[in-house]
Formats: C-alpha cells, structure tokens, sequence
C-alpha cells in the first residue's frame, strides 16, 4: 500500500476528511498490526487526538474493544485519563458496567469502575462543596454503599482535624447507626474499640444502655458517688469524711462520728471503677467510695490494726481507727482493714463497709 505524506505550514491542516452526506466517516483507518490511527503532537496544551462533537449529543471520542480496553490512556508523567464535564448535572469521569444476570438469585457482576495504583491511593475523591462528599457510594438494591477490606490493614479509616472521624445515621426503626461484630469467636480482642489520648472521657451515651454480658472494670476497685466538699476543706484521696450541718463534706475529727460518709476514693493504687453523680456545681466535688476497696488513711495509735478489723472515725482528723468499742461504733463503721498497722499513721487498703 502506498505511502502519502503532505507536508504543510502555517495554520493548514495537513489531512483533513470530511463526510457531507449519509452515513460515513470523515476519517477511517485501519492496520493489520499497528494502530488504526496515530494522532501525535509536539505542541504543549495540545492532544495528539482530539475528537469534538458539537452539534449532537454523541461523544467526542468513541472507543471500542471486543476483548480488551474500549478507551485506554497512558502517560508517563500526567494523567493517563483525565475527564472534565463543565455541566452540574454531569461527572467529569463515568464508568458504567451494565452487564446483567438474566435470572435471580443475583451473581456476581463486573465494576463500574476500577481504580488501582502501586504507589499511591486507588481511588481518591475531593470535593470542594461542604455539601457533597469527597467519595461516595450508593446502592439502590439493598446492598453494601461502601465497602472497604484489608487482609492486615484498616479496612475503612475516617479522619477529621475539626470533626467526626467517622459519623453514622439511620432512620431505621429495627437496626442500629454502627454495629461492630467481631467474628472469630476464638479472638480475645473486643469488638469495639475506644480511646481517648491523655486519659480523658473516651466515650459519651445520650441515652439509656443496655448490657446483656459481664463489665469488667479493669484497674479499678470501688464503686464511688460525687459529694460536695466544704468550701474550706482541701481533702485528698484516701481522706474520711463525715456531714457537716450544711450536708457538705469535711474531714472527720470525732471518734465514733454517725455522720461518717466514707472515704474519698482514689488513694495509692485503686482507682474508682464508676463514679455517680458527677455533675456541675459551684462546690468542689470529690468522689466517695460505696462499695469496693479502697486506701484509707488510718492512725494505730489508738490500738494496732490487724486484718479484719472494723474501723470507724478516730480524733485524728481524716483518719479511721480500729473499733474498739462495738456499741459506740454501731452507724459508725467504715470498713474492714485488708492489711495490718501497728503503730502510727498511714495508708492501708480497707474493705468498704458502710454501717
């Protein structure tokens, strides 16, 4: 087949093809072994082809393929497609599959798109309206919107500098806004996972919670409720307390005192496992044990405590001793002692026994 090559210069075209009438092409090529058409520019900001469809509502450039690629685009250092629609109602890039299964149940079909990448993220979406998503995904069938899996990494990671990292609603009236399953029954891991940095409040419910398993508190040894404390007090951790006439707490200084409240939790190594009650107030608040264990300060010089031992409020201010006299104690009881002090003061782990 012979060769035609038409050289020209200035702003000439130097093939151009067009088709007035019927049906044919302005342009038609064919190779056995290469391409059908070569287009190549050596002009900045200009394509090597360009198809322009301005009359109809066809396509600038149509792309066929029985067995492979219908449009396939590579570069080496830009975009190996890039698509730009300048109409609100239109994407700039649109892949549609529209296989379909001629009966139910429904198999498995092919994608409407398929992004993937070595280096760098599959897919990535930005969006510059606050109203619309940088990703989105939707299915009008019942199914899964957005799916994401990872053998050994996070299968789907939201963040936020200034907001949710991840937000979930529905309207549903028979299933919740996020479920977490954990599905290997063997695994010792949980199911959900909650952290805040700095040991802060990891977690808020506006609302009621129902638990149909165990809690288990870890690290935690008692049961405690907020009081206030009196205006003058300056009470730590591991501190009795007893009412004053304001319904404040102070530290106790009577022995045998009933109005004994109990001690504030939070001492050496036991720390409260739920505290009650914890809500604004122009008073300082502390956190007293109810139930549990919890380190009391105590003063043996009133008698030597041994394990067991009752203890209620002594003359020592804060501090709890050991019963000695039962009759006098009765409404005055702190607790138990969980470990012995001959003499002296200091800070021993008690049994919380309120009576």
């Amino acid at each position: 087949m012979p060769t035609f090559t038409n050289n020209v210069t200035g702003n000439t075209n130097a093939i151009e093809g067009v088709s007035v009438d019927g049906a044919g092409f302005g342009v038609y090529g064919e190779s056995a072994q290469l391409d059908g058409v070569l287009g190549l520019s050596k002009a900045n900001g200009h394509s090597g082809v360009a198809g322009v469809n301005e009359d109809g509502n066809g396509n600038g450039v149509y792309g066929r393929s029985k067995h492979a690629a219908g449009v396939y685009g590579e570069s080496a250092e830009g975009e190996g497609v890039q698509g730009i629609s300048h109409h609100n109602k239109h994407s700039g890039v649109v892949g549609i599959n529209d296989w379909r299964p001629t009966s139910f149940p429904l198999g498995p079909g092919g994608n409407g798109g398929w992004f993937e990448s070595s280096q760098g993220e599959g897919v990535r979406g930005i969006a510059n309206n606050p109203n619309h998503g940088g990703v989105v995904g939707i299915n009008t069938m019942g199914g899964t919107g957005v799916y994401g899996t990872s053998d050994n990494g996070v299968g789907i990671l939201g963040t936020s500098i200034n907001y949710e990292g991840i937000h979930a609603e529905t309207k549903s009236t028979s299933t919740a806004a996020m479920a977490a399953y954990q599905k290997n029954p063997d695994s010792d891991t949980a199911a959900l996972y909650v952290k805040h940095e700095g040991n802060r409040t990891a977690a808020i419910f506006v609302g009621n919670i129902t638990v149909t398993g165990e809690i288990n508190l870890a690290n935690a040894a008692d049961c405690a409720e907020n009081f206030d404390i009196s205006a003058e007090s300056c009470a730590e951790p591991g501190t009795v307390m007893a009412l004053d006439e304001q319904g404040t707490l102070q530290e106790s200084f009577r022995p045998y005192d009933k109005r004994v409240a109990g001690v504030i939790s939070g001492a050496g190594n036991y720390k409260p496992g739920l505290v009650l009650d914890k809500q604004q107030s122009p008073c300082n608040r502390k956190p007293i044990a109810l139930l549990g264990k919890v380190f009391c300060k105590v003063d043996a010089q009133f008698g030597p405590i041994e394990v067991g031992d009752l203890l209620t409020t002594s003359p020592t201010q804060g501090h709890a001793m050991r019963v000695a006299d039962p009759l006098r104690a009765f409404g005055a009881v702190i607790g138990k002692a969980l470990r012995p002090l001959a003499g002296g003061q200091g800070l021993i782990p008690i049994l919380i026994a309120l009576q």
